[in-house]
């Protein structure tokens, strides 16, 4: 049987379109030609990529947790990606790490214990009513932000780049973690 084209495109070709739209923008930016975009802000293009990024992982540990405690019941299968979520945040912070902070330390946030015992999290998204409603709100915040890394990853250096796919893919796993029958068996 000879082989046919996909009728739709494949959501894998429409990241790597868009990553490639992404950094094709990055190199052809509009510029009055008048220094580095490091210059512009006085702190490196990395360390504002990895501030981001921190900032970014510590919102969706504040849904992690919102979700938690609005769902006591949610809180065991949401632990370890939860877990997974803050050493995201804190691979993002150990390059700028500053003295006395560990590096690798996930940016505080209260435990999936303390959410669920009723400890109060506050959160900029409400969570659904429904655990399952939730699971899937849960499950639309990590997919868009591993596709808001994904995007990203073209215009960051090196090390960074290597860093963002990798939390990009762990994050269309959670997704996929979150919402598939068995929860947290593939």
């Amino acid at each position: 049987m000879p082989w046919t084209l996909p009728s739709r495109p494949s959501r894998r070709s429409l990241l790597a379109g868009a990553a490639g739209a992404a950094g094709a923008a990055l190199l052809t930016g509009c510029s009055d030609g008048g220094g580095s975009p490091d210059t512009d802000t006085g702190v490196p293009l990395e360390r504002r990529m990895r501030e981001t990024a921190v900032r970014d992982s510590t919102r969706l540990l504040e849904r992690y947790d919102a979700t938690a405690a609005a769902h006591p019941a949610l809180a065991a299968r949401l632990a370890p990606l939860r877990s997974a979520v803050a050493a995201h945040a804190g691979a993002f912070a150990s390059a700028d790490a500053p003295a006395g902070k560990t590096p690798g330390s996930a940016p505080p946030s209260p435990s999936p214990s303390s959410a669920a015992a009723g400890a109060p999290v506050a959160s900029a998204e409400p969570v659904p009513p429904k655990p399952e409603e939730a699971l899937t709100a849960l499950a639309d915040a990590e997919r868009s932000l591993a596709e808001a890394r994904t995007v990203t990853l073209a215009g960051a250096p090196g090390e960074l780049a290597r860093l963002l796919a990798s939390v990009a893919a762990c994050g269309a796993v959670h997704a996929y973690l979150l919402t598939s029958p068995q929860g947290d068996k593939p």
